[in-house]
């Protein structure tokens, strides 16, 4: 089908998991991939699986929590494709079950840097490409079911998740003269490596089979489920969807 043929996407988190999983699947319909990792080896094997598909493809390792490292990213992509058509916020970092009376600054720092001031820098750098190119671009934030149903003990990661929301909405409205869309996904309880980060000091056994039987539908969200959302989303077949939030949870957030 080649729905993205001739488009650029940038992918940050693209060394595993959603990130991954969504880079292969807008290969799958010749996007030129742009994977953004701050894990080296991850974004290698990301950029083998992906040029199987014989689409163009860059790698970009750096901090998106930081400045100088996605005006890199910009720069570099503008450098060798031209333009960007899409931009998919997946990177994150998970938390394990911590009181707030124990979490240390740094650490409620690092999420909001991770989880929030990343998507407001790349998004702050990409948007004058985005609003210029002739098929106007699509920003694509991954937020988390957290984010509308929080939890105890996770406070920082729910705080950060629920303003990468508010983010997404409040620019949806500011650039939708332009025709740059931003949209956003909350994903439920995922197969992915970070999982297991959120179960803490529990049986990896037992923490799965828990997030497993809060899910209604009754199995974790895959990879997958959240490539195929972000590529619709990307699509113009998602051209009159601006400011959206979808659950893709199997249920989780009822």
């Amino acid at each position: 089908m080649a729905r993205f043929k001739g488009k650029v996407a940038i992918i940050t988190g693209a060394g595993s998991g959603m990130g991954r999983a969504t880079a292969i699947e807008f290969a799958k319909d010749g996007a030129t991939i742009v994977i953004v990792d701050l894990n080296e080896q991850g974004a290698r094997e990301t950029e083998k699986i992906v040029q199987e598909y014989n689409v163009p493809t860059k790698v970009i390792i750096g901090d998106i929590s930081q400045k100088e490292a996605v005006q890199n990213i910009i720069n570099s992509t503008v450098e060798e494709f031209k333009t960007i058509d899409i931009l998919a916020n997946i990177a994150g970092i998970p938390m394990t079950f911590t009181p707030l009376e124990e979490v240390e600054e740094e650490f409620w720092d690092k999420q909001m840097a991770i989880n929030v001031k990343s998507a407001f820098l790349l998004a702050k750098y990409a948007l004058p490409y985005l609003k210029n190119n002739d098929s106007k671009g699509s920003i694509v934030n991954i937020a988390s079911i957290a984010s509308v149903r929080p939890r105890p003990g996770i406070t920082a990661y729910c705080a950060a998740k629920g303003a990468l929301v508010q983010l997404s909405r409040s620019l949806a409205l500011e650039v939708a003269h332009t025709g740059v869309r931003v949209n956003v996904i909350n994903p439920g309880p995922a197969e992915t490596p970070m999982l297991e980060k959120f179960y803490g000091n529990m049986d990896p056994v037992e923490g799965r089979k828990l997030y497993e039987d809060s899910v209604p539908i009754g199995r974790l969200c895959q990879p997958e489920d959240i490539a195929k959302m972000v590529a619709y989303l990307s699509s113009d077949d998602a051209s009159f969807i601006t400011g959206a939030v979808y659950n893709v949870d199997g249920g989780r957030g009822l």
